[in-house]
């Protein structure tokens, strides 16, 4: 009988989230149908070093995972990502004391355009946001590696929210 009564519970949920339009988000495609995409190395206008390559290449691991799009050279792509990492900044997220960081906040802004080979925007995404916290440690090499991974984390968390925004159907 409980068997049977958790197949029911199962089978109603089942039939409620399709019935309700619930969906995965990124399931479509990408804008006008691109099948070939060149993700250009982003502007780095913060004083990170390296950032802008960490976030480029998880761009461009996300739209490989995906299948969804081959990521090519510019020269055979249909489309071209561009993007800004406009700011990056640091702030204190949790603290012991008047003067004791326990916990750091790293928040990045990027701007992100995709534009076609006639030139023509297909889609853009101005003032996307992103952040993480970090552990701040005694040990100043230790606060840094802290820092260095919570940017990692932050960036593919960043390039899975910019695939499924580009391939939403709404």
């Amino acid at each position: 009988m409980t068997s049977k009564r958790m197949l029911w519970t199962v089978l109603f949920f089942g039939v409620l989230l399709t019935a309700c339009g619930y969906r995965f988000t990124g399931g479509g495609e990408l804008p006008e149908n691109v099948r070939k995409i060149s993700v250009s190395v982003f502007e780095n206008k913060t004083q990170e070093t390296g950032l802008e390559s960490v976030i480029t290449n998880d761009l461009i691991y996300e739209f490989t995972r995906s299948g969804k799009a081959s990521v090519t050279s510019r020269e055979r792509a249909e489309a071209i990502l561009t993007g800004v990492i406009k700011s990056m900044h640091i702030t204190t997220a949790s603290h012991k004391g008047e003067d004791t960081a326990l916990e750091r906040r790293v928040t990045i802004v990027v701007d992100l355009n995709l534009v076609g080979h006639d030139n023509r925007i297909l889609w853009v995404r101005k003032n996307l946001s992103a952040n993480e916290t970090y552990l701040v440690e005694s040990d100043k090499l230790a606060t840094e590696n802290n820092k260095s991974e919570a940017i990692r984390e932050m960036s593919q968390r960043l390039a899975e929210t910019v695939f499924n925004s580009m391939t939403d159907d709404f």
